[in-house]
């Protein structure tokens, strides 16, 4: 059995931090785990078998601070278009937990969540299924880039110091009712692309009060296939890799078995729930995330599919404590 790890988990707040912290009390096989969540602009309430502490990991000794006696880090830690901070978080706070790691005497292992962003997410045309093969290819703006930054800067701390490390690069990360609102017509739109923007403010407002379900279709009218991931299948994904042999300095994709064709999603949502829908003529294209290699290596089973997966977010009903916050637009 190997030695109990300390981990410290950046990004603590954000929907997979705290779904990560949630497993980590719940998983009998984590018990003898402990964490340090990392926090900056956001609280988090204090748990069993868990050390709080606060900073931005743009700062170096905050960085030294939150890496002292720890065995692994869950960097979670991001921006969106943010220009001002994302380079500071992206770039800068990586670096301080590098250098930390390798210096270390207790360190062993960094998993970094990145994004299927870095490889162009639906920006661009494929011709095939995308793997862990495929070339960095960032679509604009600031985030895409970054993801990329992460990725390659972690991959050099493998070459240049023999830093063990993996990274598990996500599609679009799915919790309660976000699936539903990222097909919204309205204001409330969670994500990209904004609906409304593709079809005029009155049509939009049209369809919202139909309760229209958009079918995002390419350049050429084909339905697009897109990625997405629910957070508890990533959170299953992270656990795997923890001290997994065979995750040394590998990347994988951590995503559904296929990706949600918009077609099928209408279809199924007019079967099961009698919503209209509408076809939305876009720029984007059909990608196909390949997660052969995280199936074969870490045993990566995702629990959801598209019927579940919509399920779970048509279905789902907050409480008055559990208002719907976005503190990032995707």
């Amino acid at each position: 059995m190997s030695a109990p790890r300390r981990i410290l988990v950046t990004g603590a707040t954000g929907k997979v931090g705290q779904a990560f912290l949630r497993r980590i009390q719940a998983d009998p096989s984590l018990a003898a785990d402990h964490v340090r969540a990392l926090c900056h602009n956001r609280p988090l309430p204090a748990g069993p078998r868990l050390e709080l502490a606060s900073g931005s990991i743009a700062e170096r000794e905050v960085a030294r601070a939150a890496m002292a006696g720890i065995t692994h880090v869950l960097h979670l830690a991001t921006c969106k278009e943010t220009p001002d901070a994302i380079m500071d978080v992206a770039v800068k706070g990586l670096f301080w937990l590098l250098e930390e790691a390798r210096a270390s005497p207790t360190f062993r292992q960094f998993i970094l969540v990145g994004g299927d962003a870095a490889i162009g997410h639906f920006f661009y045309p494929r011709a095939g299924p995308v793997t862990e093969a495929q070339p960095h290819s960032a679509y604009p703006g600031c985030y895409a880039l970054s993801k990329v930054l992460e990725e390659v800067m972690l991959e050099q701390y493998y070459v240049q110091y023999g830093l063990d490390g993996c990274c598990l690069r996500a599609p679009w990360i799915m919790e309660k009712d976000d699936f539903k609102y990222q097909l919204s017509f309205g204001e409330d739109v969670f994500g990209g692309p904004r609906w409304r923007d593709l079809v005029g403010a009155s049509r939009a407002d049209e369809l919202l009060r139909l309760r229209a379900v958009p079918v995002m279709l390419d350049p050429s009218g084909r339905p697009v296939k897109r990625n997405f991931v629910h957070v508890d299948d990533l959170v299953t994904a992270i656990v795997s890799a923890l001290d997994h042999p065979g995750a040394r300095r590998q990347t994988f994709n951590v995503c559904m078995d296929e990706p949600v064709d918009y077609r099928e999603l209408a279809d199924y949502l007019r079967l099961s729930r009698g919503l209209p829908s509408v076809d939305v003529t876009t720029p984007y294209h059909s990608t196909w995330l390949d997660n052969t290699k995280a199936r074969l290596v870490l045993g990566f089973r995702p629990a959801y599919d598209l019927k579940r997966l919509t399920d779970a977010a048509f279905d789902y009903r907050r409480s008055p404590d559990d208002p719907r916050v976005v503190f990032y637009p995707g």
